[in-house]
């Protein structure tokens, strides 16, 4: 549970790591919100903020159940963040993000509702896995929430349809990274659609697995 770091330093990170997304393009406006979880609740994003101008200090705070303890009033996305802890409780960070190539490919028709990005790259395999597609519900709608949990038990990474991308991750770190390259892997289908494309195969993904389990 981020046991390394006071929320001190995790309200630091959070705003760091936030600037840093903002500042390269994966999070524009006041889309996207980021989560950690504390020994007795989690942090999460306030409502209308933007992640490139975090103040640490107003970052809300939530007890256990996702009530507001102090700061701001929290995203109100905060049902998938808590969703995806509850599914996935070796999870201590949540990432949710509107980035552009993502969302393209959200919008795409004809997507494998298991496995929506190709196997283009080993650190796709490996960092993302394969993301599942959440069907489309208006944002803030709590059916949302009902189809989240039912596919975070087995995806630490899913695509929300014409939404985005939400990833959990063993630290704030590991979520960001792995979103990143989703958003990395989801503009190399993208720039590919249309050209003949040398995919891994079952048996080199399955040797992935193997030497990077987890």
């Amino acid at each position: 549970m981020n046991a390394q770091l006071s929320e001190s330093q995790l309200r630091e990170q959070m705003s760091e790591l936030g600037r840093s997304l903002y500042d390269r393009g994966l999070a524009h406006g006041s889309a996207g919100n980021i989560s950690v979880k504390l020994a007795n609740g989690y942090l999460l994003t306030p409502t209308n903020s933007c992640l490139g101008r975090l103040d640490p200090a107003r970052i809300s705070r939530l007890d256990g159940n996702g009530k507001l303890m102090d700061g701001d009033a929290p995203s109100k996305e905060a049902f998938l963040h808590l969703g995806m802890y509850r599914e996935r409780p070796t999870s201590t960070a949540v990432v949710h993000l509107h980035s552009l190539h993502a969302v393209a490919v959200s919008c795409l028709d004809g997507l494998n509702p298991d496995d929506v990005l190709p196997p283009i790259t080993a650190y796709a395999v490996m960092q993302v896995g394969k993301l599942a597609l959440v069907p489309y519900y208006p944002p803030g709608d709590m059916a949302l929430a009902d189809a989240v949990r039912k596919l975070a038990g087995k995806h630490h990474a899913l695509l929300l349809a014409n939404h985005g991308p939400v990833v959990a991750g063993t630290s704030l770190t590991a979520a960001v990274y792995a979103i990143e390259e989703l958003e990395q892997t989801a503009r190399l289908m993208l720039l590919l659609q249309g050209h003949p494309t040398r995919l891994l195969t079952l048996e080199q993904i399955a040797d992935l697995n193997r030497r990077f389990p987890g």
